[in-house]
């Protein structure tokens, strides 16, 4: 089960003032001895589609992201609000709230972040034109137009934020929301800088004009290879940034990873390859940390694409599956088997798991192959498909451990088909997919962040779903935050199965024992100004 660490505020009225306490800083234990280069190495996974931050969709991008741009606010180790560019906020009704941003704070060109930024930021993020996958963030956040502006049937100048004056920022809500703050928290509510983007358009996240309002700011890109970042001098909590130059290297293959942090070339891995697990945990010790993680793994159907906009042809498929022998087995790290779409414990709600979910492995695949043989399928007439997956060694596995299944319990014949991360993010958006590989990290802790993914034309609904019962118990439960409006929910996701439910996620890192100040979010970001390295 994963351990709640971020809390919800709840509904309230009155006024509320942000804490004034710093939002993270690097905090150096009395007596710890610095090391003269204060430089790390971080594995990143795959190579960025993109820093442009309305185009980017996965933590391979926001760890980044993370790391070169400030929020209006942020959530620290303790699981409050704490200021970011905004000093402090307040709100009468919880549906207009007003953000004060700090006095004096600057773009790392210099030029002042002004909330005038802001305001341009998310009108960009929501603009239909700009086609970003996390277009529908804002509207799921409830600001005043958004659906519309996303539909097309307003003016993105008409969305409900404004700025009052250069450090002055009012939000307007439809309807209250209790987990407004955590929304906001997220590193593609970030603001970019208007001069920059107006002037560079396209290229703007480019090296040599890169904007950033965050500790560090780019330095140099090698596509295929790496990201480095290097302090940001006009960030506004500055002298509380101790590291100096942060490498993101894009690097694939897991093998290659662990021998390259053997190696002493790479001082934080992304992840841990199972195969190589028990034997790293037995050699290194401490250096292997594994944490709760919000997020879960699953295998994506595009729903309009026959057989699988059959619903029989899905639940078959999610029947027959061992998702203990994938989390014990292949994996073995401590992930969890996932039967619904959202984590336990997230926002504090348990909600119960599918009757499926305690049957014997033979009472499903029994059951799976009778609903299979009604929707025309059997071993004399087998189901084809094509399975799509980034390149990466645990997701080859996990692959071929369940079309090893499927074959095995079904006599489904299964390709599989890999592609580098920002090719498979471009097939999927397409729709040219049977079923791909997918993942969810949590934006912020809400079942809504999960099940925000189903709803009819949300950006992020790359299943293509629809069901108009499900779409308005999801806007029920984010008007509430009543549990059982996002249960009646997910026991439709469960009878629908737009997607199959593999495991819940741990975050499994390997970290240098001289990389000190380290903390891994539920959300699984770790982040750079947090950190320092100790003399060794």
């Amino acid at each position: 089960m994963m351990k709640k660490t971020i809390k919800n505020i709840s509904l309230f009225t009155g006024v509320m003032l942000g804490s004034l306490t710093l939002a993270h800083a690097a905090i150096i234990p009395p007596g710890t001895q610095l090391a003269t280069d204060q430089n790390i190495v971080r594995h990143n996974g795959s190579e960025p589609a993109s820093l442009d931050v309305h185009k980017v969709e996965s933590d391979v991008e926001f760890d980044i992201i993370n790391d070169f741009f400030s929020g209006l606010v942020s959530i620290g180790n303790d699981g409050k609000f704490n200021p970011n560019l905004a000093i402090r906020w307040e709100t009468n009704d919880n549906k207009t709230w007003v953000f004060h941003l700090r006095e004096g704070i600057k773009w790392s060109d210099g030029s002042p972040i002004t909330a005038h930024d802001v305001v341009f930021s998310w009108r960009r993020l929501i603009d239909p034109q700009m086609a970003s996958p996390y277009g529908s963030y804002i509207e799921n956040m409830h600001i005043v137009n958004a659906k519309d502006i996303l539909a097309g049937k307003k003016k993105t100048d008409e969305l409900g934020v404004k700025a009052l004056d250069n450090l002055t920022l009012e939000v307007t809500l439809e309807q209250p929301l209790s987990y407004f703050l955590n929304m906001l928290a997220h590193p593609v509510m970030v603001p970019i800088s208007q001069k920059a983007v107006e002037k560079y358009g396209e290229k703007w996240t480019q090296p040599n004009v890169f904007v950033s309002s965050g500790p560090f700011k780019l330095s140099e890109w090698i596509v295929n290879e790496k990201v480095i970042g290097v302090r940001n001098p006009q960030y506004w909590d500055n002298e509380h940034t101790v590291i100096n130059k942060v490498t993101y290297l894009n690097v694939t293959s897991e093998t290659a990873v662990v021998n390259r942090y053997l190696a002493g070339e790479i001082d934080i891995t992304k992840n841990i390859p199972s195969v190589l697990f028990n034997s790293l945990k037995t050699k290194l010790g401490s250096q292997v940390h594994i944490s709760p993680k919000l997020g879960v793994y699953y295998y994506e159907f595009n729903t309009q694409k026959a057989p699988f906009n059959d619903i029989r042809v899905r639940q078959a498929l999610n029947l027959a599956l061992d998702k203990n022998i994938i989390t014990n087995k292949v994996l073995g790290q401590g992930q969890k088997p996932a039967y619904n779409n959202t984590p336990p414990s997230t926002g504090g709600m348990n909600l119960k798991q599918p009757d499926y979910a305690s049957w014997t492995l033979a009472k499903r695949i029994e059951k799976a192959r009778q609903l299979l043989n009604e929707a025309g399928y059997n071993r004399n007439n087998p189901l084809k498909l094509n399975l799509l997956y980034n390149t990466s060694e645990d997701h080859k596995r996990i692959a071929i451990a369940a079309t090893s299944m499927w074959k095995k319990n079904l006599g489904v014949d299964a390709v599989l088909q890999n592609q580098e991360w920002k090719t498979m993010l471009d097939t999927m958006h397409q729709g040219n997919f049977d079923l791909v590989r997918h993942a969810w990290i949590a934006d912020y802790d809400n079942p809504a962040s999960f099940l925000n993914n189903y709803v009819t034309n949300s950006s992020n609904n790359t299943s293509l779903y629809h069901n108009d019962i499900y779409d308005d118990l999801i806007s029920k439960a984010k008007a509430t935050n009543n549990i059982e409006y996002f249960q009646q929910a997910q026991d439709i996701l469960t009878r629908d199965v737009p997607s199959i439910p593999i495991y819940y996620y741990v975050s499994a890192r390997l970290i240098k024992p001289y990389i000190g100040g380290y903390y891994i979010s539920p959300l699984g970001l770790m982040s750079s100004k947090d950190l320092y390295v100790i003399k060794h």
